[in-house]
């Protein structure tokens, strides 16, 4: 798909789909600003997808979603944005616990970190489409564990689990971006959401089995499978699409 004169802002650009999304950007005409906490860890992730970040059109900047005032600063400060992508995902050192033993006060705060961070770049976004008047696609990454209950059955035989406060954000997420979709009423500023099923990432043998058995036969998706949906989104292509989940998942919310 064509991107050319597009100028597409990626936060979270160091992370697995993140890095791997600025590479695509790239190859498909856009230029890119890459945005992460931490910007060595970006620029070494970048160069190890083989973009040279010296040449190519992205840009390397650090940004915290969780800050109000770095957020705000970055899109006053901001010009040309026609996407952004929220690849991002803050969280405390205690995410991850298994159900009895998340405490609440865990549980709020990695709420806060995620779902409030998500809820700082839509607003931002919003304010920054209401004063430049310019088409903008924003696009979230939310899951298939954001629209179906989670299968714990292909956890057995693993220490890993399907994080409660995981549920609780990607599910919030997708009806935030509605309402943010709507309470613009819009259709030059674009809020929509893409929903992959699990990305492999090294799991473990067992579950990687497990979940290959609850899909059509890819089992975990690599992350370019995750790619065309988000460039979709950011393409004029999709002009009139606004306030949709698209689901990545090789029906394995189908089971």
């Amino acid at each position: 798909m064509n991107l050319n004169n597009e100028k597409v802002l990626v936060v979270g650009a160091g992370g697995l789909l993140g890095s791997a999304l600025v590479k695509e950007l790239l190859l498909n005409g856009a230029t890119v600003v890459a945005a992460d906490l931490d910007t060595l860890r970006l620029t070494e992730r970048l160069l190890s997808r083989e973009i040279d970040v010296q040449k190519a059109s992205v840009s390397i900047v650090e940004l915290n979603l969780t800050e109000a005032g770095a957020v705000a600063d970055f899109f006053n400060n901001a010009s040309g944005i026609t996407g952004v992508v929220n690849s991002s995902y803050p969280r405390n050192k205690s995410y991850g616990n298994h159900f009895y033993d998340v405490n609440l006060s865990d549980f709020n705060e990695n709420l806060t970190l995620n779902l409030g961070s998500s809820f700082l770049l839509m607003q931002q976004c919003a304010k920054y489409f209401e004063r430049n008047k310019t088409p903008l696609s924003l696009v979230n990454i939310s899951s298939i564990y954001g629209v179906v209950p989670p299968k714990f059955e292909i956890y057995e035989n693993t220490k890993m689990t399907m994080p409660i406060e995981y549920a609780a954000i990607k599910s919030s997420l997708i009806h935030l971006s509605k309402y943010v979709t709507k309470y613009v009423a819009d259709s030059r500023f674009r809020v929509n959401l893409v929903s992959p099923g699990g990305i492999f990432d090294y799991q473990p043998e067992d579950f990687l089995k497990a979940y290959k058995g609850k899909t059509f036969g890819k089992g975990m998706l690599d992350v370019n499978d995750v790619l065309g949906a988000i460039v979709f989104l950011l393409s004029s292509m999709s002009s009139f699409v606004n306030g949709q989940n698209i689901i990545v998942d090789d029906g394995f919310s189908l089971y």
